[in-house]
């Protein structure tokens, strides 16, 4: 009995320096994933660009200010978003709120977080665009927009914030989806002659757009969306001209079936 005691004694000092190690590593295993606390007082806001096309120029609806540190300068629609509210609810929202305007679908374009892009606080902008005819909508400003208005893209007058870099993005994106997306047909009145579409395709691009007439016309009527009505546009001296409608329940089964809508221009 009296041998084995010490060699029990050792058994359990070996014992107890290994359960100290262990505490040790698990201790340096649960610093090394404490959470590091970030110190954040960012805000959300949503801004909608909206395209309009009259008198065969391109137009984007812009608001003047009511309030705040931009009082009376122009700016795109737009506003914070609610704690419990998604972001595409926020700029339907505000969309309504200050122009009136109600569009079903608004397309996600670009996140702009610049650190100085709003001089009240440090706010990230979710933009979203859409298109509409503008003969469609009863302009209504409210709540902190003094005044709603359609301006031809060239002619836009100074904006506050980052919105003229904004406008420029949506524009360019706008640009890219007609190559591959018939969305110009939402710009038009619900019939249209040809030579609308045409121009609509032209001023989108740029003024100085070349569009080979003959092959536009022929792939745009070979997908088969875009039917004559039978009825003619009668005005002026010339030739009356054909009018189209475009065929928005046709198309949608196009897209179910696969349709590849490919447009190129000279």
């Amino acid at each position: 009995m009296k041998q084995t005691t010490p060699r029990i004694c050792q058994i359990l000092i070996r014992q107890g320096h290994v359960l100290y190690q262990l505490s040790v590593e698990r201790a340096k295993f649960a610093s090394s994933l404490r959470i590091v606390q970030v110190q954040q007082n960012i805000k959300v806001a949503v801004d909608a660009i909206v395209f309009g096309y009259a008198e065969s120029t391109l137009h984007v609806l812009l608001i003047k200010q009511k309030f705040g540190s931009m009082k009376n300068t122009w700016v795109l629609p737009g506003g914070f978003v609610k704690d419990n509210e998604s972001l595409a609810e926020a700029v339907h929202r505000e969309l309504k709120e200050e122009t009136g305007v109600e569009l079903k679908y608004l397309e996600q374009l670009y996140t702009f977080g610049d650190v100085a892009r709003d001089p009240r606080a440090r706010v990230i902008s979710v933009a979203y665009f859409g298109t509409v005819n503008p003969e469609t909508i009863d302009l209504q400003p409210t709540t902190d927009a003094e005044d709603a208005r359609w301006f031809p893209v060239n002619e836009i007058p100074k904006l506050g914030f980052d919105h003229e870099e904004i406008i420029y993005v949506a524009r360019e994106r706008l640009k890219a989806k007609l190559s591959y997306q018939p969305i110009g047909f939402e710009l038009l009145s619900s019939e249209f002659p040809f030579s609308d579409l045409e121009n609509l395709y032209k001023t989108i691009l740029s003024s100085d757009a070349v569009i080979d007439r003959r092959n536009f016309r022929k792939k745009i009527m070979s997908f088969g969306f875009v039917e004559e009505t039978g009825e003619v546009q009668k005005s002026g001296s010339g030739r009356p001209a054909k009018l189209f409608r475009f065929n928005h329940s046709k198309y949608r089964r196009l897209c179910k079936q696969g349709i590849v809508f490919d447009i190129k221009f000279v």
